[in-house]
């Protein structure tokens, strides 16, 4: 997915990018670039995380309209399980980061990693409750994958996606112990890896 374009001229391009679903057992994981337009600033931009799924709702489409470019962009399941969760995470922002209609100048990354765009990036530890365009990133990540997560409870409602969007909760894991793995699991993390062992 991609915002649309506008032009900025005569300023540093600065694109934030952040991800969302590291933790949980199933669905994949996504990451979100987000070129924001320093003339047009948005009100109320913090980390997905301390923000109600209301503001983060209200806050996305305002993202997606003012921005100078962004893109959503996943890393699947089969890919987080052959290649771990890291670098599933550093394979998705790479992707939205090369999916932008703008190229930035600078890419500022929430966390400890920057994934290779031949950009000149830069890691910063919370950067999502200290860069506009991280939170920004942090939002549109975060809220497209919840979406994608409920069209994923439609397919399999028994396991509760829309409820905890994937993560280990206790309800999770007992619909995984009763229901078994499904198709959308991530058999590399462990309470699903162990499922999967056979029995004594």
């Amino acid at each position: 997915m991609r915002g649309r374009e506008k032009i900025q001229q005569f300023n540093i391009l600065i694109c934030g990018v952040d991800e969302a679903g590291r933790g949980p057992l199933a669905g994949p994981v996504s990451a979100a670039a987000v070129i924001l337009d320093v003339g047009n600033p948005i009100a109320g931009l913090a980390d997905s995380k301390k923000l109600s799924e209301r503001q983060r709702d209200r806050l996305a489409p305002i993202i997606r309209e003012r921005a100078l470019a962004w893109a959503v962009a996943y890393a699947e399941v089969e890919e987080i399980d052959q290649i771990n969760i890291l670098q599933a995470t550093l394979l998705a922002m790479r992707r939205a980061v090369l999916a932008l209609k703008i190229q930035p100048h600078q890419v500022l990354v929430d966390g400890l990693y920057c994934p290779q765009t031949g950009i000149p990036s830069q890691a910063i530890v919370k950067g999502d409750s200290k860069i506009a365009a991280i939170s920004a990133a942090s939002i549109l990540a975060k809220t497209s994958r919840d979406a994608l997560m409920l069209e994923l409870h439609a397919q399999y409602p028994h396991y509760g996606f829309a409820d905890h969007k994937g993560y280990p909760t206790a309800a999770h894991l007992a619909a995984l112990r009763e229901y078994g793995v499904s198709a959308v699991h991530r058999k590399s993390f462990r309470p699903v890896r162990e499922l999967l062992l056979p029995r004594a």
